[in-house]
């Protein structure tokens, strides 16, 4: 599974363009966070892109195995996650936290990325990138790749797992690690997977059943779904987490953070109570298209459900994507077109825009005007 074998998702380019709208900030924004202890922290809304709290946002600093977000994020995007294969000897021998592997190990994909993202394990990043690319650097380089699309100015790898790089090349920002997280729990295994406080998996030489624990202690609480710990000497307590309350999940960044598992929760209870499931409608609900012969099309215009500061809502528009005319007969329910809702120039969400009623066919003429005009026609071309 070489390079060429990366599976960005669709759009990618467009996604790019996008997350540039992501750095816009609401202006309600939680009040009476002063005291958290966290260098960098930020509070993102990544269905929406809101910032609900941010201190030093946009700080370049280590960010330790929160790295692993996005190296699980790729392996998880591979073909054959539960293909057993022989993990590669050197990567296994590296230092720090780990999944257990030994040389000699069979192991998946899949594994890999449960080991990444519950116990942290070095281990588990290095055989990845082997596997996926061929070397823990061209890994990286896919790494940095993905990010440049994502829009991530502030972000470099130069390790898939996080350890201290010395020449202080390995960064991010909390605001860079929040889009990144937003976009990998768009990933259904990611999602799984991260929220999971343990998991039984097969894997050795020969294989045998052994639990690994998620090193992630907010997920023991009521709403959490993920993300990733981390800590280095040099990086100090960093915490990527994620909370759903309400059908609203809002993510949390901290680095180099003495105190994050409570700095997360007094973020959490301080932000959640500024969003809301807002319904967000297109003028009076309806449209209207144009027949080829002239009628008038009645079309339903849905709304949408976004979770958004009071800020935002008033902020939001949409867009009416409709052709210049149809041709009858169309039936009720019949897609005619779409409407998308944005919020800064980012897309909330789309719906299909349907046709309210039956409209029949043109009446064919069938008078004696009409059937000498064909006689003539015919007769021409005769």
């Amino acid at each position: 599974m070489r390079q060429d074998k990366l599976r960005f998702c669709a759009g990618a380019a467009v996604l790019a363009l996008l997350m540039i709208f992501t750095l816009s900030r609401v202006r309600a924004k939680a009040e009476g966070a002063e005291d958290i202890s966290a260098k960098a922290a930020i509070v993102y809304n990544g269905s929406t892109g809101e910032v609900l709290y941010e201190k030093n946002a946009d700080e370049r600093l280590p960010m330790a195995s929160t790295t692993k977000i996005m190296s699980a994020l790729i392996v998880l995007e591979q073909d054959g996650l539960d293909e057993v294969f022989t993990a590669d000897s050197d990567a296994v021998m590296t230092e720090g936290s780990s999944m257990g592997l030994q040389v000699g190990d069979k192991v998946s994909l899949r594994d890999l990325a449960c080991g990444m993202l519950l116990p942290s394990g070095n281990d588990a990043a290095n055989a990845a990138a082997v596997r996926v690319a061929g070397s823990v650097e061209d890994f990286v380089g896919l790494m940095n790749e993905r990010a440049a699309l994502m829009g991530l100015e502030n972000t470099h790898f130069v390790t898939p797992s996080g350890l201290d790089d010395y020449t202080d090349e390995h960064y991010s920002t909390a605001r860079d690690m929040a889009v990144l997280a937003a976009e990998a729990m768009k990933n259904d295994s990611f999602r799984e997977i991260c929220g999971l406080q343990r998991v039984k998996l097969n894997f050795g030489d020969p294989p045998y059943d052994r639990w690994l624990v998620n090193t992630n202690k907010l997920l023991k609480k009521h709403g959490y779904t993920g993300i990733k710990t981390g800590f280095t000497d040099k990086a100090r307590r960093c915490l990527v987490s994620s909370c759903m309350r309400d059908g609203s999940e809002l993510i949390c960044v901290t680095l180099n953070d003495p105190d994050d598992w409570r700095d997360h929760e007094v973020l959490f209870d301080r932000c959640f109570p500024l969003i809301k499931q807002t319904r967000l409608t297109c003028g009076k609900g309806c449209a209207y298209i144009a027949a080829a012969d002239g009628r008038r099309i009645k079309c339903d215009v849905p709304d949408i459900i976004a979770s958004l500061t009071d800020d935002g809502a008033a902020r939001a528009d949409s867009r009416v994507y409709l052709p210049q005319f149809v041709y009858a007969p169309v039936n009720r329910g019949d897609k005619a077109g779409e409407v998308v809702y944005f919020l800064d120039g980012k897309e909330l969400g789309r719906r299909d825009i349907t046709v309210s009623e039956d409209i029949t066919a043109p009446k064919t003429k069938t008078g004696p005007a009409h059937r000498l005009l064909m006689f003539m026609r015919r007769a021409i071309r005769i």
